[in-house]
């Protein structure tokens, strides 16, 4: 088995270089193969240079969105799973190796985390975390599915199970679309993770971000003609 870990970056210097030692040390010797696949987004630091002296495969992505940067990703890796996380040090690494075996125990398709059930103080403001709330609970409320973090941006899934899904965002709403088609076509569960404060600058805008979301949200169940199986 290969396991491929991708990370999208904008100016993650300052801790890009951790979260690949941190995944090296939890990942080495435990069985199987993995590769580090960066995809970065025109950082403006040395971002880029970092993860190469690391070791890690680096793919620029020229195009502006979070999903944007995960679909490139998803493109360029050949694991038969694939683990997510970002580049600000906030997400376990030590988690990866405990949801891969549970994908296997529990013959699941995908994993997605849950960051509030152990976040650290200070690890997200109370706006972001009313936002954060709010946009789950609309998200449980419209497609009828028990997701406790629509926004967590640590999963853990099978590669196959990208053909499965219609995942069409490319902006901030990816995190939250990839959730609902996965909890309505595939095997999957949700799983609580610890959840640290970040290191460098915050790029998420809680008011715009956070209404773009919802506006998704909303435009995905009632107005989009795509996929007649997400009407609950």
């Amino acid at each position: 088995m290969r396991l491929s870990v991708v990370i999208p970056t904008l100016n993650e210097s300052e801790c890009i270089g951790q979260v690949i030692d941190d995944l090296r040390s939890d990942l080495d010797g435990k069985g199987f193969d993995y590769e580090i696949v960066i995809v970065d987004g025109r950082s403006t630091d040395n971002t880029r240079e970092i993860a190469r002296e690391k070791g890690a495969v680096v793919v620029e992505e020229p195009r502006k969105g979070y999903g944007r940067a995960y679909k490139t990703g998803f493109e360029n890796v050949r694991g038969e799973v694939i683990a997510t996380l970002d580049g600000d040090c906030t997400y376990p690494t030590e988690s990866i190796v405990p949801l891969m075996k549970m994908l296997d125990d529990e013959d699941l398709e995908f994993i997605t985390t849950d960051r509030f059930g152990h976040m650290e103080p200070g690890a997200m403001s109370d706006m972001h975390k009313i936002g954060n709330l709010a946009l789950s609970f609309t998200t449980r409320l419209l497609f009828g599915r028990h997701i406790r973090d629509s926004q967590s941006g640590m999963w853990v899934f099978r590669r196959e199970a990208l053909a499965k899904i219609n995942v069409q965002a490319d902006g901030m709403p990816f995190s939250e679309e990839i959730k609902i088609e996965a909890f309505r076509k595939l095997r999957s569960r949700e799983v609580m993770i610890a959840y640290r404060r970040r290191v460098g600058e915050v790029k998420l805008s809680s008011w715009k971000d956070g209404w773009f979301n919802f506006k998704f949200l909303w435009e995905k169940r009632f107005l989009s003609p795509r996929d007649k199986s997400l009407r609950p």
